[in-house]
């Protein structure tokens, strides 16, 4: 395939005018984020560049040139979660033409997605997440605010990107909660807890005006010491210095914390759909992969209350 200097795939202005048209309006319908965006454009711009080989363009594909292009992309070892994800955006691409009458049938419509094998989301025990929420030095500005991040973090399950994109104007402390806004821009009001708040508290009053100071103003909650909003890399690599400092094997990320946040509810006995509630998850059986984390306090429930356990 031929590419640009930008490592996309070179296609014709009338094909790259499709997609652009496609992306409009699956923004202005659903809202997504630019990276999402951005994955559904490389996809069909790879497609278009494969078409324009075998002389064809994104409207004229059947279903056996989609058949023979996802082949292509399993003899180039593409992996089952790339496919999937490809197949995913051709079948939105394709029901959009569809919808604008410039195709008369789908040809992704009768294609069967790959199966995939459902993945357990790695995460931390409780002693863990006490050990990574001392590690900071709170005697230090960015200490502070790293041990309020995490404490927020793991308090609320909020995703990383909600997290750094959180705005003064948006927390509630006298009433424990924050407002987010998650995947389509959909907004929640999450509780923070009492030892959230708490830390949240300090990190204003104490830490966040040093970083500040004489840098201006800055309507997020989380900044650098140069008065800048947290970056996502920035908190990555915070987390990652912080977790070798508590002694913990692995890797962690933000969404292990999320992770954890998420099964240790459910270990402690919180209903299943409040969770879903709190993780901003719109369909039910995304949260159901954590109810593995469960099972050895069903077992334990078992053993006390059955009469044979």
């Amino acid at each position: 395939m031929c590419a640009d200097e930008t490592g996309k795939a070179t296609i014709a202005p009338a094909e790259q005018a499709i997609i652009d048209r496609f992306l409009d309006q699956l923004w202005q319908e659903r809202g997504l984020s630019e990276n999402t965006l951005a994955a559904y454009e490389r996809d069909l711009r790879f497609f278009a560049n494969w078409l324009a080989a075998q002389k064809k363009t994104l409207a004229q594909a059947m279903q056996a040139d989609i058949q023979a292009y996802l082949g292509h992309r399993i003899q180039q070892s593409s992996k089952t979660s790339s496919t999937a994800r490809l197949l995913s955006s051709l079948k939105r691409f394709y029901r959009y033409l569809l919808r604008e009458k410039q195709i008369e049938v789908s040809p992704v419509d009768l294609i069967e997605a790959p199966r995939l094998g459902r993945s357990l989301p790695a995460t931390l025990t409780e002693d863990e997440v006490v050990n990574l929420l001392n590690a900071p030095d709170t005697s230090q500005p960015e200490g502070l605010r790293d041990r309020a991040m995490l404490e927020l973090l793991y308090a609320t399950g909020v995703r990383v990107s909600e997290l750094i994109s959180l705005q003064l104007s948006f927390c509630s402390l006298q009433n424990g909660v924050i407002r987010v806004f998650g995947k389509g821009s959909k907004e929640r009001l999450v509780p923070m807890g009492d030892e959230a708040v708490e830390w949240l508290q300090r990190y204003l009053q104490e830490a966040r005006p040093e970083l500040m100071k004489g840098k201006g103003v800055h309507a997020a909650v989380f900044v650098t010491n140069r008065g800048k909003g947290m970056t996502r890399q920035a908190f990555w690599y915070a987390i990652k210095k912080h977790a070798q400092q508590a002694g913990i094997r692995g890797k962690v990320s933000p969404h292990t914390i999320r992770h954890a946040f998420a099964t240790h509810l459910l270990n402690h006995g919180a209903d299943l759909r409040v969770v879903q509630l709190l993780l901003g998850h719109a369909d039910l059986s995304t949260t159901q992969i954590y109810t593995h984390v469960a099972k050895a306090r069903l077992q334990a429930l078992h053993k006390k209350h059955h009469p044979r356990g």
